[in-house]
């Protein structure tokens, strides 16, 4: 008996210690000595655990299309503000103010992103000073 407890126990201690690495500080992934500023159109929302993304096609210098993906806060984080899919509808145009990656991929977290007239998303990625997004 005391034995199935112990391995039970070293199983849900395993199984807490992956999630706790699967989650990651803002320093892990993002650089913030890489500010980014994109606009674009918003192709996929996706509210999935750790954290949220928003998936939109911005036009580089070139004209080309690129695809990025911007990191927010939790599902349950967001929604408990009222955020939910239909909050951020497919096409829509949003100015992004983040930290993109270290490795330079097209990922970025989102510090400030607005509507493009104006209004606030309030998408709550990690911060490098670990405080709420500006208001």
């Amino acid at each position: 008996m005391r034995l199935t407890i112990a391995i039970g126990l070293a199983f849900a201690g395993l199984l807490t210690a992956a999630g706790a690495l699967a989650h990651h500080a803002f320093a892990t992934e993002f650089d913030v000595n890489r500010p980014i500023t994109l606009q674009g159109k918003v192709t996929k929302v996706e509210l999935i655990n750790p954290h949220s993304w928003i998936h939109v096609t911005v036009t580089d210098d070139k004209g080309n299309a690129v695809e990025w993906m911007i990191e927010g806060g939790s599902p349950n984080a967001l929604v408990r503000k009222g955020i939910n899919k239909n909050s951020i509808p497919i096409g829509s145009e949003l100015v992004i103010r983040g930290y993109g990656t270290r490795d330079g991929t097209n990922k970025a977290v989102g510090r400030d992103i607005q509507f493009a007239d104006g209004r606030a998303l309030f998408f709550e990625g990690s911060r490098p000073d670990g405080g709420a997004p500006a208001q």
